[in-house]
């Protein structure tokens, strides 16, 4: 390796954006664009947007993502110490803002000659056509008068939108300061909150083969599986614990002379890094318990469930994890389905070399699937993550992990496949093709076919691929919803089931008891969750049946 790995320095070569860190963007991105606070968007604005995660969960890795994407026309002022009164409260703004105080005040200024500069300001911007943003960091050490100051700030407004909006970034403390009674009218205040918890054990994987990688590691990892669990479970998947444990690992086993990190290994750097007998925090201890106590429950659970289970399981809802993207008509237009391929199924043991071939960076994968919705932009390996850089376009990354072949089948659509690789950390074959008894993978310019028993072995039903976002959808469609989703919605099912979209003499198409009992039923035919929500499943199901843009997935010709 060039380099330390696993240095805590935030070096943003080592970034590392997991599903957490994604969505966690997407909430901040949301309330400062969704909500109309940054220039030239609709909506109101103001308000509060909350962040909150234990420490070294990566919420300064968020917030220096969050800064790159601010839009442009939009000023942000960044206070990393909180620990004041509201006076220097209200002066650090000022000075971030870079506000002078009108001249021939006398003495020292005060409160009201710092809101009345701020004011002025914030009018001033808005009246250009631009917007002002607030992040203040280490947010649980502000004082309960200093937050209801902030509060206050929020109030700054035109007859049209709130003129600033307020990022609080914290520990989890902040949720409870938040929660106290005298603080109320804040937290109605606020539009968007997340709370980014740890990584999982396959997440955590990831990140250290993401940041071996980065530092010139090439081949299997230097951490057998047993170390990668035991590092998992003492670092509690805190990236920041990570590194300390990983680094320090990786001496010992140069100083014992051995080739692989392992779990004897992991124990000996654990108690030199994090103290003797290092174990998880009081909450886990408690629910270790609870599931103690609860695993007698399970099993009979799991009993009857055997003895009852349906021949036909229901389908699960899936989650959309990342923001809206667009991408532009003509690129979607453009596409035409890509022909099927006769390829010879892999023979035994094929599958193990396949592994060694499929790469360990999930956005790897993603700019190999964007190369099939012919966006080479987003294919260019140095355009960083693809999943972000759709953020102005009318493409979303989704990812589901509870999907089946049929579905698959069902979907009719290329994408990206979780599979578990030789040393536990997951690996991402693109599938382009589906036949009864194979599948088909691309790997690079070439096409391999993997028999679905054998991938079968690998795969836990893990898909993300690209969808076409109908324009003002929004997750959670209330009843009563109008707009172009909707008419949408009414279109493509009326093309489905032979019957007018609306009645003669209606309006625009509504999201109500009728236009869901229409929507069961494809979800049903489908093999969804009938619950009459329309979600991106739906709409991803509807666009295959009704034969919209995008790649298709090829298949046997019978």
């Amino acid at each position: 390796m060039s380099q330390d790995p696993f240095s805590i320095a935030p070096d943003p070569r080592y970034l590392f954006m997991s599903e957490r860190h994604r969505e966690a963007l997407a909430h901040l991105l949301y309330g400062v664009v969704g909500s109309g606070a940054a220039a030239g968007s609709s909506g109101t604005g103001g308000g509060f947007v909350l962040l909150t995660g234990d420490i070294g969960t990566g919420k300064t890795t968020i917030c220096r993502c969050f800064l790159e994407q601010i839009p442009a026309g939009c000023q942000v002022a960044y206070i990393f110490n909180p620990k004041l009164s509201v006076t220097e409260l209200l002066q650090s703004i000022c000075e971030e803002f870079h506000i002078t105080l009108a001249a021939g005040a006398s003495g020292a200024p005060s409160g009201k000659d710092y809101i009345d500069a701020l004011n002025a300001f914030l009018l001033q911007r808005h009246a250009s056509g631009q917007s002002s943003v607030l992040i203040i960091d280490e947010a649980q050490n502000l004082q309960a008068e200093v937050l209801e100051q902030l509060r206050l700030l929020t109030n700054l407004e035109t007859n049209e939108r709130k003129l600033l909006q307020i990022v609080l970034i914290g520990q989890p403390e902040l949720r409870t300061l938040l929660a106290r009674p005298e603080l109320e009218q804040l937290a109605q205040r606020v539009i968007a909150r997340f709370h980014l918890d740890a990584l999982s054990a396959a997440e955590s994987n990831q990140y250290i083969a993401h940041r071996l990688a980065v530092a010139g590691h090439s081949g299997a990892l230097p951490f057998d599986r047993p170390a990668l669990q035991r590092i998992h479970r003492l670092a509690r998947g805190v990236p920041r614990r990570i590194n300390l444990l990983c680094g320090r690992s990786l001496l010992g086993a140069w100083a014992s002379g051995a080739a692989r990190v392992n779990r004897r290994v992991v124990d000996k750097a654990a108690s030199e890094v994090f103290g003797p007998n290092p174990a998880p925090p009081p909450l886990a201890r408690r629910r270790s318990a609870y599931a103690l106590g609860a695993l007698g429950l399970a099993i009979s659970a799991a009993l009857a469930g055997w003895l009852l289970w349906p021949l036909e399981p229901p389908a699960q809802p899936l989650t959309p994890v990342t923001p809206v993207t667009r991408v532009p008509a003509a690129s979607l237009a453009a596409l035409t389905p890509t022909p099927p391929v006769a390829l010879r199924p892999s023979a035994p043991g094929e599958i193990d070399a396949l592994l060694a071939q499929l790469p360990r960076d999930i956005n790897t994968a993603w700019r190999a699937l964007a190369s099939l919705w012919a966006l080479p932009a987003l294919a260019d390996a140095n355009a960083g993550d693809p999943c972000l850089a759709l953020a102005p376009q009318a493409l979303q990354c989704y990812r589901s992990k509870q999907l089946s072949v049929p579905q698959l089948r069902q979907l009719g659509r290329p994408g990206i496949l979780s599979l578990q690789g030789a040393d536990g950390v997951p690996v991402y074959a693109l599938l382009v093709g589906l036949g009864e008894q194979s599948a088909t993978l691309q790997l690079g310019s070439s096409l391999q076919s993997v028999r679905l028993v054998a991938l079968g072995r690998l795969w836990r039903g893990d898909f993300a691929t690209f969808w076409r976002v109908p324009p003002g959808y929004a997750a959670g469609l209330p009843e009563g919803s109008r707009g172009p989703a909707i008419d949408q919605l009414a279109t493509q099912l009326a093309r489905l089931d032979g019957t007018p979209a609306l009645s003669a003499g209606q309006g625009p198409a509504q999201l109500d008891a009728a236009l869901r009992e229409r929507v069961r039923a494809f979800q049903r035919a489908q093999g969804l969750q009938a619950d009459g929500q329309p979600g991106p499943m739906t709409f991803m199901q509807l666009d295959s049946a009704t034969g919209g843009p995008g790649p298709r997935l090829q298949t046997d010709p019978n």
